[in-house]
């Protein structure tokens, strides 16, 4: 699959920071937690919702709701997963050339038959939380590389994968800026067809199947090489998620 036109650029203007402060009234008057939280993050829900101020103050509002539940302590730490971490699938290292903290995931690590799905839930939140948290400067997304090699039937998991993506798309607008999936078997287009029709437009632009023959020249064109971890051609070494640093 070719990465999608009609994206919609990152760039803001004067007028859609109105509207972020005419949302923030509306949000704080209904939830008193919004005052807690940034001009940005409430611009990154205006923008999932194409600058609908009522529409974007729904989404938002939902999203305080979970984050109280899903996120009772502010964080999730990593005795909450340690199912899923000690199966060591999930590394964060290096940036992209846009500047946005890169992870990457190998899928033949995940193992469904011993997977607990609100551990693996806690577990996509440490990890988008954990990019973020390395995020530098005006950067408001991350990078991921999905990893298929080895990829088979019994790791397969399509219950977890929407969960992702709901988490994704309902609780981190706008925090994905790429998503290069390398070394894709057939077997998984299958799964694929399942997963597609969950996506939104805005993700399915981020999205893109890198071809094997071209996947060396395809990552250099994102990442440069000595940001790109190593089994891609680079000089980083993978750092589990969980050793990561800010």
């Amino acid at each position: 699959m070719a990465e999608g036109r009609g994206c919609r650029g990152g760039s803001g203007d004067e007028g859609e920071m109105k509207k972020v402060a005419l949302m923030r009234k509306i949000v704080e008057r209904q939830d008193p937690c919004a005052k807690e939280v940034d001009d940005l993050t409430l611009r990154r829900f205006l923008r999932a919702r194409d600058l609908d101020i009522n529409k974007a103050t729904n989404f938002f509002l939902k999203h305080l709701k979970w984050k109280r539940e899903a996120i009772p302590k502010g964080f999730i730490s990593e005795s909450e997963i340690q199912n899923e971490t000690t199966q060591r699938k999930m590394f964060s290292q290096g940036i992209d050339k846009n500047g946005r903290p890169i992870g990457v995931v190998l899928g033949c690590r995940h193992n469904p038959s011993n997977r607990d799905l609100d551990e693996f839930k806690r577990f996509v939140v440490y990890i988008i939380e954990k990019l973020c948290s390395r995020m530098q400067g005006n950067q408001e997304k991350f990078a991921i590389i999905a990893d298929l090699q080895g990829w088979g039937y019994s790791n397969c998991d399509i219950r977890a994968y929407l969960a992702s993506l709901d988490i994704l798309q309902n609780n981190y607008p706008e925090r994905l800026g790429k998503l290069l999936f390398v070394h894709v078997p057939y077997l998984f287009m299958k799964a694929w067809k399942i997963i597609y029709p969950f996506i939104d437009n805005n993700t399915k632009c981020k999205i893109v199947f890198v071809e094997d023959k071209n996947m060396k020249a395809k990552l250099l064109e994102e990442i440069d090489g000595d940001q790109l971890p190593e089994k891609y051609g680079g000089s980083l070494k993978l750092v589990p998620i969980e050793e990561s640093l800010p």
